[in-house]
């Protein structure tokens, strides 16, 4: 196809909470995406499919009706941010395996067997975490049963004991914070997008949109450094 051949697309979006699908929230950005990739001779078919769904659901029913509607028209899958589905292994594995040509607005010159890395990779990746929280867990419930424990007829934990519950603690807190960082850096990536870029605006912007810090606070500069910090 040359470069002022004229293309159709159908447009695939997601948002991850059916909050922000019903609010507007990061789509009025992955919409911007679209648009400012579209050439004035493309052509975009109605309407945007829009999937609100929660990061760990399988289930497209959005995607696979965009995916349909592509084979019926011969039209090209224009997805507005892959970014944000780079860590779904779910998904990319499945775009690739399609058989429909797409393009994503934020990385035009992904193709199939980038995707396909890039779904192994987060394939593993998800099993790595899950080994490690498991094994975190783990560790912690060891170190508890060891030091932390009081058995029949023993006397209330010593300094040492409740030293050693405190650390455990102090682990499951950390990991709980990572989590949540996680989600976070996906509202941070939709207002980076949108031209937010100083820690001073992104932590406006994700105050304005009611998101509450991993403690419960408001966002400040030093809150959104941190979040940034956990998940570079």
């Amino acid at each position: 196809m040359t470069a002022d051949q004229p293309r159709t697309f159908v447009a695939y979006a997601r948002v991850s909470t059916e909050r922000q699908g019903r609010s507007g929230l990061g789509l009025e950005a992955q919409q911007a995406a679209i648009q400012a990739f579209l050439r004035p001779s493309d052509r975009l078919l109605a309407p945007i499919y829009v999937e609100t769904e929660s990061g760990r659901d399988n289930d497209r029913p959005e995607l696979a009706k965009a995916l349909d509607r592509c084979r019926a028209t011969g039209a090209i899958l224009l997805i507005a941010k892959l970014d944000r589905l780079s860590r779904d292994a779910h998904f990319l594995l499945g775009l690739q395996k399609a058989g429909v040509e797409f393009v994503a607005a934020d990385m035009p010159h992904a193709n199939r067997l980038t995707v396909g890395i890039m779904g192994l990779v987060a394939e593993e990746e998800a099993k790595a975490i899950s080994s490690r929280t498991k094994a975190a867990l783990a560790a912690a419930k060891a170190r508890g049963k060891t030091l932390g424990g009081v058995r029949p007829g023993q006397h209330p934990p010593t300094h040492r004991n409740a030293l050693a519950g405190s650390q455990r603690s102090g682990e499951v807190r950390k990991l709980k914070a990572d989590h949540a960082a996680h989600r976070v850096q996906q509202v941070i990536d939709e207002l980076k997008a949108a031209g937010i870029v100083s820690l001073e605006r992104l932590a406006a912007g994700l105050t304005e949109r009611r998101i509450s810090t991993p403690r419960g606070g408001r966002w400040t500069a030093t809150a959104v450094r941190r979040v940034l910090a956990r998940t570079t």
